[in-house]
């Protein structure tokens, strides 16, 4: 099972700002998760995070846009 991890956790883990975190969750490149009873906290699956942030940085590198990025990884999230 996916460890989940909080909003918080994500940033220190993966060394990326808490504004790229939101800009990612609000672009639909990363889900997050909201636990019943934990108010307006987001949770992530760690594993899922770290998978899509290699794949983000990949084809950025590549020279995506983030528009583009985010149709391939739901449509790899579908198969």
């Amino acid at each position: 099972m996916d460890d989940i991890i909080t909003a918080m956790d994500v940033v220190r883990k993966f060394n990326i700002s808490y504004q790229t975190l939101n800009h990612y969750t609000n672009f639909g490149l990363l889900n997050s998760i909201r636990k019943r009873g934990s108010g307006n906290k987001r949770f992530y699956k760690q594993a899922e995070v770290e998978n899509n942030l290699n794949k983000i940085d990949e084809l950025k590198g590549k020279g995506y846009p983030l528009k583009i990025i985010a149709k391939i990884l739901n449509n790899s999230h579908q198969i």
